[in-house]
Parts: structure tokens; sequence; C-alpha cells
């Protein structure tokens, strides 16, 4: 049998889940603009890291207590990187329309 504690911890747990799930489906549905398809990453980067430090601190994992930190880092980096592109698009286009992105391709 489950105590309280547990029960929340689970329920916790699967709320989190359901949030990365809806912002994965955001990345899918809304791909039309840069801006929305950042947002949903910054969703997904965010539950992940809810996540990870609710497992860490209720599993007592002490030795893995710098991954939290470290994703943190990349979101960072992501977010910089991912806003730099959308004004340099913004600007150049006029729009902030995923299709600009495919002058990459050779």
């Amino acid at each position: 049998m489950l105590s309280i504690h547990d029960y929340l911890i689970e329920q916790i747990h699967l709320n989190i889940i359901i949030v990365f799930t809806i912002a994965l489906i955001g990345v899918l549905i809304y791909r039309t603009h840069l801006i929305s398809t950042l947002l949903c990453l910054e969703g997904i980067i965010l539950s992940l890291f809810i996540l990870i430090v609710l497992l860490i601190s209720h599993y007592h994992i002490l030795s893995t207590s710098i991954i939290p930190l470290v994703l943190l880092v990349f979101s960072a980096c992501e977010a910089g990187v991912g806003l730099a592109l959308l004004v340099t698009i913004s600007y150049s286009y006029g729009n902030d329309f995923v299709q600009n992105l495919n002058l990459l391709q050779c």
C-alpha cells in the first residue's frame, strides 16, 4: 500500500511527464513560427529539469546532483542561440517563419 507521500510523488511525476508530452506535441504542431517552437523547447527543458531534480531529491542520489545545473547551462545556451537566430531571421525576412531556415540546404 502506498503512503500519501509516495502517492503525491507519483502524481507529481505523472504531471511533469504530461507537461513534457504536451510541449513535445507543441513542437510538432506549431512548426510554422520559430518563437512558438522555441517556447515549446523551453517547456521540454524545464519539465526535464524539474523531473530530474525531483528524482534526485526523492532517491537521495547526491553523486548526480550536478546534472540539473548542466541542463540549465545547456538550456540557457539554447535559448541564447535560438533568440539570436530569431532576431537575425526577423531582421532579414521580416517574419519568423521556420521555412526561412531552409537556406542551409545544399
